[in-house]
């Protein structure tokens, strides 16, 4: 099992990073509805990621992941595939980088978040979670690595939860530390939020291009 966490942990940092979603929850700790907003969409996040994590698992144990400790064909074509699609994004987010000196632009649905309730919250996190096609390629690399493991069913439950409990940090940490220390942690969240919102394509490019170029290069490996 500790391969398998090995070969995911960068995929489930990815998704915990991602630097949309950690705002979003930030601007809900500065609304009057800060702990039922947050805490709705931090369990939309925890739901959304285990039944993606949950159903990619199932289709990819439905392919011949290999023997003997060598991946399969479609297990290194899936990975080759999931590498050169992150590297894409990756090109993609550093070419949206702002212009030195200019602001980035944010989502104009952030500007509604003061309006949200727990409900919209709640959807709001499974849309950033697993429709969002970065994420859901971060958690489908997640979920070949552990299926490739070819683990008992306990330890496929626990690789699942570990991928989510780091997957969920980002998003975590900031509404917890609400919880906990209330309005005193505003500051260091306003600071965070202006560093992310300021660099948010930036730490995604980087990130993509990292998994990316790991990805593809043990599934070429393995092709060739």
């Amino acid at each position: 099992m500790g391969q398998a966490i090995g070969e995911f942990l960068p995929m489930a940092v990815g998704v915990a990073i991602s630097p949309v979603p950690i705002i979003a929850v930030i601007l809900m700790l500065f609304t009057d509805r800060a702990r039922r907003d947050s805490l709705a969409f931090l369990l939309g996040w925890l739901v959304a990621m285990a039944l993606a994590l949950g159903v990619l698992i199932a289709v990819a144990s439905t392919q011949e992941l290999g023997a003997g400790g060598e991946p399969s064909d479609s297990v290194s074509w899936a990975k080759t595939i999931l590498g050169a699609l992150s590297i894409l994004f990756a090109v993609r987010e550093w070419r949206r980088r702002p212009p030195p000196g200019s602001e980035a632009t944010m989502p104009a649905w952030m500007e509604k978040i003061d309006a949200m309730k727990p409900a919209a919250a709640l959807g709001l996190s499974l849309v950033l979670s697993v429709v969002n096609p970065k994420n859901l390629l971060l958690i489908a690399g997640g979920a070949v690595a552990i299926a490739q493991a070819d683990l008992s069913t306990s330890e496929t439950a626990v690789a699942i939860v570990t991928f989510i409990a780091i997957g969920a940090l980002g998003v975590a940490v900031p509404t917890l530390g609400y919880l906990f220390k209330g309005a005193a942690i505003q500051p260091t969240l306003d600071r965070s939020k202006a560093w992310l919102a300021a660099n948010n394509t930036a730490v995604m490019a980087v990130l993509l291009l990292v998994i990316g170029v790991t990805l593809l290069g043990k599934g070429l490996s393995s092709l060739l």
